[in-house]
């Protein structure tokens, strides 16, 4: 009879275990799954800022060669000419304008292709870091977690409703 007792208590606890283990898998993945979903979204936004400046690269350089044509335009009048005439001077006016609007775009473009570069996923690796050292257990990592969550401005309330399958 105690023999049964024993076997019984072994049964409960070996079920326990096992819910704790599967619980703790599903927490993991779902740990997974969200990393991954924060390094696609952090990748998509450094990609984007690198095809705006690219395309606003190319803008600018689309302006800085038709300044150069409006340029060698009104040097040929001038050279025509020897005379400082009022065409000529509307020429370099129109190929002043036009590397000026090439230099803020070059401008724009340098400051979105330096934000954007390179497409990594920052904030997921510094996550992936942070749950490795918990899950190791270093010292300090459940407080860089509890620093992380407060920096977010969640509570450890919202954050277990922010789960799924949370309270």
């Amino acid at each position: 009879m105690a023999f049964e007792q024993q076997r019984s208590s072994d049964g409960g606890s070996t079920q326990a275990i096992t819910a704790a283990v599967a619980e703790i898998s599903d927490r993991a993945t779902l740990l997974i799954r969200e990393e991954i979903e924060l390094a696609k979204a952090e990748v998509t936004e450094k990609v984007t800022k690198l095809v705006k400046g690219a395309v606003v690269a190319i803008v600018a350089g689309t302006f800085a060669a038709l300044g150069l044509i409006f340029l060698l335009h009104g040097l040929s009048w001038l050279f025509a000419e020897y005379v400082f005439s009022r065409a000529t001077w509307g020429f370099f006016v129109t190929a002043g304008l036009l590397f000026v609007l090439g230099g803020i775009a070059g401008f724009v473009a340098a400051r979105w292709l330096r934000s954007g570069a390179p497409p990594t996923p920052e904030m997921a690796i510094d996550e992936a870091h942070r749950i490795r050292a918990t899950l190791t257990g270093e010292s300090g990592a459940q407080l860089d977690a509890a620093a992380a969550r407060a920096d977010a401005g969640m509570s450890p309330g919202e954050v277990e409703r922010s789960r799924p399958g949370g309270p």
